[in-house]
């Protein structure tokens, strides 16, 4: 019951998923530069699989994928601290509005 309360009056579960989402984004950057890496022996290329099954030369930018995960990292940082503080307004909430002892 307490669950359909939160989601009707804050932001919470967007929220969350949105931290899982940048988790997700994250995690495909790194395997990315990762795979690079271990399949090219002169640097960071890495062929990648078209639709019909035959691969396609795709290098790889180290330094696109490091400005992709610098911002996402400032995303996930934005984020959590707006589910830290919606948790925190909730807690004020329910504690009775804050105050006088």
């Amino acid at each position: 019951m307490l669950f359909g309360l939160i989601d009707r009056t804050t932001r919470a579960t967007s929220l969350k998923s949105a931290l899982d989402q940048s988790v997700e984004r994250s995690r495909g950057i790194a395997d990315r530069v990762s795979k690079a890496t271990l399949q090219n022996g002169d640097g960071f290329a890495l062929e990648a699989r078209t639709g019909n099954g035959t691969t396609a030369a795709n290098p790889v930018n180290v330094e696109d994928e490091m400005v992709a995960l610098a911002d996402e990292q400032l995303r996930f940082l934005a984020t959590s601290r707006l589910l830290e503080k919606t948790y925190a307004s909730l807690r004020t909430a329910i504690k009775g509005g804050g105050g006088g002892s």
